[in-house]
C-alpha cells in the first residue's frame, strides 16, 4: 500500500484507490503521515481534529478514528504508544519520504555529477500532484503542508539552477514566468527568471523584471531587493553573466578531442591514480620525457571520464616544447574560445578580456579540457578554468611544481612486459612466436612508447619480416641511447623514413622546414610542387607510418621530435630547391590574401594589393573559395612573413602582412593586425624599404586605434605621413591624413581632425580616387556631427549616398546611411533617422561589418529615447553593447555604456545608470577618449543631482572643462545645468553665448 501527501491525501493499493472518506479520519492520517517515524501525542491529534475546541468525548472519538483506519490500512502501519500514535512509512510507502531521499541523493552528487543530480531532482519533483494535502483545512495539517510546500519550492529552485548551468534556459522561461506570477516575492525565482531571459537574448526583459520586483517589494513589504537579486541585476548590466544559449536553445555539446589510440597498453596504476584524483581536484598534471606517452595517457583518462563531462571536451597544444615559441595566453585563449564556438568577432583582443570570456563560457558547463605540451606553470595561469564542473588535464615535459592544487603524475618508460604487449598489439602473432626477440626489441627501444610504436609500425607493414629481422635492423648502438637522448629516437625515425618511397621522402624533408606547425593539403602542394591528389596520397602514407599526425580531418602536423628529425634531413636538399619550395608556400598565402582583399578595399589601396601572377593558380582558386581559410591560417601569417624575409623576399614579407590586413581587421583580429604588421615592419626595416616601413606603420596604427591605443596609433601614422610628404606621393599622403583625421578626433582634437580630413579629401580627389573620396566624405561627416554642424553632415552624407546608389556599390553603404541617420537624429527628424539607420544596419549585417552593425543599433536606441520610449532604447543599447563588449572595442564600449546609462536613468534605474557611467568613465580615461569621459561625468552628475548636489556640480564642472577644451556642442547643455544647480544667483560668465540661454 502507498500513501501520498504531496498533493491531495491519497491511499492506493496495487494502483487502486483505497477510500478514506471520513473527514476526521483523513485529518488523523494526514497528521500521522506528516510525522512519519515519530509518535504523535494524543493531545496534538485532538487539536488537529477539533482545533482547540474538542468535545468531552474527544479521546474516545479519536480511538474510533484510529480503529476505522486500521480496518482499511495494513495492520502494522499505525503504531500505538502510551503517549499517542505513529506510523512507519519509508520511501517505498510514502511519497514525501521518497521525495526526501531523492533530494538528498541529488544534493550529494550535484557537484560531481550535475546531470545525474538533475535527473534525481526531476524524479523528486514529479512526485508532486499539487499543493501538499490540498483540501484538508486543519491548521495543524496546513502548517505541516506549508513546510512541505516550501521544501518543494527550494528543491524546484535548486533544479532550476542546474538547468540554467546546463544551458537549458530557453525551456525554462515559460515555466519560470508562471512560477514568478504564483510566488511574486520569491527573490531567488525572480533572479533565475532574469538569468533565463538574459541568456535567451532578452536583456531588456530581464532588466524590466528586476524593476517589477523592486517596485513590488517596496509596495508590499517596504524593502528593496536583497543582495543576491541586486547582484544578478548588476551582472546583467555589465555583461558578466555566464554563457548564453543562442536563440534560447541548449548549448550544443562540443567534441574537440583527438582520436585516442585503440591499442593503449599499460599505465593501469597511473590511470587508477588519475581517476581517483579527478574526484578530489580539478587539475591533473602529467609530466614525462619526450615520447613517453603523456598525451596518450591524458586522452585515455578523458575517454573514461567522457560521460561525466557531456557539455564540452576540448584539446589545445600549448607548443611548450616546439621549435616555435610557446603559445601566449592571448593565443591560447583565442583558440579555446574558437573551439567553444565563439565567433572571432566576439573575442576581446586583450588577455584579460579573453580570460574573463573563457571562464564565463565554461561557467556551469560540465567540461573537460586537455592542455597538451605546456611550457611551464606560468603559461597556464590565465588558462585554468575556475568552474568546479570542469576537469583539466595538463601534459608537459617539465614537472609543473608551480601548479597549485593539482595532482601530479610523472611518467616513466613502460615496463618490459607492457612494452612487449604494446608491440604485440600493433604487430600481431609474430611477437608471440619470437618472445626473446620481442623482448630484445622492447629493451632496445628503452621502453619509450614513441620508439616502440615506430619500430612496430615498420614490422607491421612488412609481413615477410620476422621480429629478429627488425631487431637486426635496429642495430646495436642506437636504441640504448634512445632512453636518454633524442639521437636514439632519431634513429627510430630513420628506420621509418628509409622505407618511404623517394617522393614521400622528399615531401617529409620539406615538411621539416615548413614554418607553420599545422598544415593542409594545399599548403603542402605549394611547398612541394606536387598536384593536390598526389600530395594527399603522400600525406596519407606519412600518417599511416606515424611520421605525420592528423589531429583533425584535413589538418596535419609533425610531432616536435619528428619535426627536428625531418629538419635535419632537409640539410641534404639542394639550397635552390629549398628556396623555391618556401617561395612557393609564401606565394600561395600572398596570392590568396591579395584576391580576398581586392573586393573589400577602396580604389586608393589597390596599388598595395596587386601582385604578380600566381605560381599555382589552381591552388589559389581553391584556397580563396574556402570560407574557413582566413580563420584557419590567421596564426600562420607571422611565421610566413618571417620566412619570406629569411629567403631574401622582404618585399613579399611586408606585402603579405598588407594583403591580410582587411580580413583580420574586419573579423576582429586586432592583435593579429599589430603582430603581422610588426613582423612586416621588421622585414621592411631590415631591407631598407622605406615605402614598406611607412605602409606597415600605417596599418599597424589601425590595430592600436581600435584596441584603445590612440596615442600609439597617432605616432605610427605620422611615420607614414612624413614619408609620403617627403616623397611627394599625394595619393598615399591622402590615405595617411584620412587615418590621422579619425585618430585626432577621438583624442578630442576635433578641429585639427576635420582640417586633416579636408586635406586628405583634396589630395585623393586630385589623384582621381573617386570611391575613396566618397568614402572619406562619409567619414568626414562624423567630424561635422561631433562639431555640431548637422546640416553640413547631412549634405555630405547625401552626396555620398547618391554616388553609391548610382554605382551600385554596397560595401561602404552602411557607414553612409549611419552618418545620415545620426545627422537627422540631431536635427530632430526622428522618422527619417530611423529609416536610414535601419537600412544601414541591414547593409552592415549583409557584409558582416560588425562595427557598423553595432553603431546603427546603438543609434536606433538613441532614436527610441528621443521618442520617449526608454524601455526600447535600453533594448537597443544592450544589443549594441553585446556586439561591442565581446570584441574589445574600447572606445565604443565607453560610448555605448554612456548611452545605455542615459536610457537606464529614464526608466528610473538610477543605480544601474551610475554603474554604467562609471564603467564608461574608466574606459574613456584608459583609452584617452575625452568626449566620452565628459559624457560619463555628465551622466553621473545627472544621476547624483537629487541626492548629492555638490558631487553633481563637481562632475558637471569637470565635464564642462573637457567639452570647452575640445569644442563640442555638449558644452551648452552643461552650462545650463550648472546654472540650475549653482548656489549663487545671477548670470555667470560665458553663459550668455549658449544657444540654449539665447532662446
Amino acid at each position: 500500500m502507498r500513501f501520498g501527501i504531496l498533493g491531495p491525501l491519497s491511499v492506493t493499493d496495487a494502483g487502486r484507490e483505497v477510500a478514506v472518506t471520513a473527514g476526521r479520519d483523513r485529518t488523523v492520517l494526514a497528521v500521522l503521515l506528516l510525522n512519519t517515524g515519530r509518535i504523535v501525542g494524543v493531545e496534538q491529534l485532538i487539536d488537529a481534529v477539533w482545533d482547540q475546541a474538542p468535545p468531552a468525548t474527544a479521546r474516545g472519538q479519536l480511538q474510533t478514528c484510529v480503529s476505522r483506519l486500521r480496518r482499511v490500512l495494513p495492520p502494522d502501519l499505525i503504531l500505538t504508544d502510551p503517549a499517542g500514535y505513529g506510523v512507519a512509512a519509508g520511501p517505498d510507502r510514502l511519497d514525501a519520504a521518497e521525495f526526501t531521499e531523492l533530494v538528498a541523493r541529488a544534493r550529494a552528487k550535484a557537484q560531481a555529477d550535475p546531470a545525474g543530480a538533475g535527473d534525481l531532482y526531476r524524479a523528486a519533483l514529479a512526485l508532486w500532484r499539487g499543493p501538499a494535502l490540498a483540501g484538508l483545512e486543519s491548521p495543524a495539517v496546513r502548517y505541516g503542508a506549508a513546510v512541505l510546500d516550501e521544501q518543494y519550492g527550494s528543491v524546484l529552485e535548486d533544479w532550476i539552477d542546474l538547468e540554467l548551468e546546463a544551458g537549458r534556459e530557453g525551456d525554462l522561461v515559460p515555466e519560470l514566468t508562471g512560477l514568478v506570477e504564483q510566488h511574486p516575492l520569491r527573490e531567488r525565482l525572480r533572479a533565475q527568471l532574469m538569468l533565463a531571459l538574459y541568456r535567451s537574448g532578452r536583456q531588456s526583459d530581464a532588466l524590466a523584471e528586476y524593476r517589477r520586483a523592486r517596485d513590488l517589494l517596496r509596495e508590499q513589504v517596504g524593502v528593496d531587493p536583497g543582495a543576491a537579486l541586486r547582484d544578478v541585476h548588476r551582472r546583467i548590466l555589465t555583461g558578466d553573466v555566464g554563457p548564453a544559449a543562442r536563440g534560447g536553445q541548449a548549448v550544443e555539446p562540443i567534441r574537440a578531442l583527438p582520436r585516442s589510440v585503440g591499442d593503449f597498453t599499460g599505465r593501469e596504476e597511473a590511470v587508477e591514480r588519475l581517476l581517483k584524483a579527478a574526484t578530489d581536484t580539478g587539475v591533473l598534471a602529467i609530466d614525462g620525457m619526450a615520447g613517453s606517452g603523456k598525451t596518450t595517457l591524458a586522452l585515455r583518462v578523458a575517454e573514461i571520464l567522457a560521460d561525466r563531462y557531456p557539455d564540452a571536451q576540448l584539446f589545445l597544444d600549448l607548443q611548450g616544447h616546439s621549435e616555435g615559441k610557446p603559445l601566449t595566453p592571448d593565443e591560447a585563449l583565442l583558440a579555446l574560445l574558437r573551439q567553444l564556438g565563439v565567433d572571432a568577432e566576439r573575442i576581446p583582443p586583450d588577455a584579460e578580456g579573453r580570460a574573463t570570456l573563457w571562464r564565463t563560457q565554461l561557467a556551469g558547463r560540465q567540461a573537460l579540457v586537455i592542455f597538451d605540451n605546456a611550457a611551464s606553470s606560468a603559461q597556464l595561469t590565465r588558462l585554468l578554468p575556475a568552474s568546479p564542473t570542469t576537469l583539466t588535464l595538463v601534459t608537459s615535459r617539465r614537472r609543473l611544481i608551480g601548479l597549485d592544487g593539482s595532482h601530479p603524475e610523472s611518467l616513466s618508460v613502460l615496463t618490459e612486459r607492457d612494452a612487449v604487449r604494446l608491440l604485440a598489439k600493433i604487430v600481431g602473432s609474430r611477437v608471440a612466436a619470437e618472445p626473446e626477440a620481442a623482448t630484445a626489441v622492447a629493451r632496445r627501444c628503452g621502453g619509450l612508447p614513441l620508439a616502440i610504436r615506430l619500430a612496430a609500425a615498420r614490422l607491421a607493414h612488412r609481413p615477410g619480416w620476422r621480429v629478429a629481422d627488425l631487431l637486426r635492423r635496429l642495430g646495436d648502438a642506437a636504441l640504448p641511447e634512445l632512453a636518454a637522448e633524442d639521437r636514439g629516437v632519431a634513429r627510430a625515425f630513420a628506420m621509418s623514413f628509409e622505407q618511404l618511397p623517394e617522393r614521400s621522402q622528399r615531401v617529409f624533408r620539406l615538411l621539416g622546414r615548413h614554418p607553420v606547425e599545422r598544415f593542409g593539403t594545399l599548403e603542402v602542394a605549394a611547398l612541394t610542387g606536387l598536384p593536390c591528389d598526389d600530395t594527399q596520397d603522400v600525406l596519407d602514407d606519412l600518417v599511416d607510418v606515424n611520421l605525420v599526425e592528423e589531429p583533425r580531418p584535413g589538418r596535419y602536423r609533425l610531432h616536435d621530435l619528428v619535426r627536428q628529425y625531418a629538419s635535419g634531413l632537409a640539410e641534404a636538399l639542394d639550397p635552390n630547391e629549398l628556396h623555391a619550395a618556401l617561395a612557393g608556400l609564401v606565394d600561395l598565402h600572398l596570392q590568396v590574401g591579395s584576391r580576398l582583399a581586392l573586393d573589400r578595399e577602396s580604389d586608393y589601396a589597390h596599388q598595395d594589393l596587386i601582385v604578380e601572377p600566381p605560381l599555382r593558380p589552381e591552388l589559389v582558386g581553391l584556397a580563396a573559395d574556402d570560407p574557413q581559410w582566413p580563420d584557419e591560417h590567421r596564426t600562420d601569417l607571422v611565421p610566413l612573413i618571417r620566412t619570406a624575409a629569411a629567403i631574401g623576399q622582404p618585399g613579399r614579407a611586408w606585402r603579405l602582412a598588407r594583403v591580410s590586413w582587411r580580413l583580420l581587421y574586419q573579423r576582429g583580429y586586432f592583435a593579429d593586425v599589430v603582430a603581422t604588421c610588426s613582423a612586416g615592419l621588421a622585414a621592411a626595416t631590415e631591407a631598407g624599404d622605406e615605402y614598406g616601413v611607412a605602409t606597415m606603420n600605417n596599418y599597424m596604427a589601425s590595430g592600436y586605434f581600435v584596441l584603445g591605443g590612440a596615442d600609439e596609433a597617432l605616432s605610427r601614422i605620422n611615420v607614414m605621413l612624413e614619408y609620403q610628404v617627403r616623397t611627394g606621393n599625394r595619393s598615399a599622403e591622402g590615405r595617411a591624413r584620412a587615418n590621422l583625421s579619425g585618430v585626432l578626433m577621438q583624442l578630442g582634437r576635433i578641429d585639427e581632425g576635420r582640417a586633416e580630413g579636408r586635406r586628405a579629401y583634396l589630395l585623393l580627389q586630385s589623384a582621381g580616387h573617386r570611391s575613396a573620396t566618397v568614402v572619406l566624405r562619409a567619414h568626414l561627416s562624423y567630424g561635422e556631427v561631433m562639431a555640431g554642424r548637422y546640416r553640413e553632415a547631412l549634405h555630405s552624407s547625401r552626396i555620398a549616398l547618391q554616388w553609391f546608389a548610382e554605382n551600385r556599390t554596397s560595401y561602404f553603404l552602411a557607414v553612409v546611411l549611419i552618418v545620415l541617420g545620426q545627422a537627422r537624429l540631431h536635427l530632430g527628424e526622428l522618422d527619417a533617422a530611423e529609416r536610414a539607420l535601419r537600412c544601414g544596419r541591414a547593409a552592415a549585417r549583409r557584409h558582416r561589418i560588425h562595427t557598423d552593425e553595432a553603431e546603427a543599433t546603438n543609434l536606433l536606441g538613441r532614436v527610441e529615447l528621443a521618442r520617449g520610449r526608454p524601455d526600447r532604447a535600453v533594448e537597443r543599447h544592450l544589443a549594441a553593447l553585446e556586439i561591442c563588449r565581446d570584441r574589445g572595442w574600447l572606445p565604443r564600449l565607453a560610448r555605448y555604456s554612456n548611452d545605455l546609462g542615459l536610457a537606464m536613468r529614464a526608466v528610473d534605474d538610477v543605480m544601474g545608470a551610475v554603474e554604467l557611467h562609471r564603467q564608461a568613465l574608466a574606459t574613456a580615461r584608459r583609452v584617452n577618449h575625452p568626449l566620452e569621459e565628459g559624457r560619463a561625468l555628465s551622466g553621473l552628475a545627472a544621476c547624483l543631482v537629487d541626492q548629492d548636489r555638490e558631487a553633481a556640480r563637481r562632475h558637471w564642472r569637470q565635464a564642462l572643462e573637457i567639452f570647452e577644451r575640445i569644442g563640442v556642442p555638449e558644452r551648452f547643455e552643461i552650462r545650463q545645468r550648472l546654472g540650475e544647480v549653482d548656489p549663487e544667483p545671477g548670470p555667470r560668465p560665458g553663459y550668455a553665448n549658449s544657444p540654449l540661454t539665447a532662446m
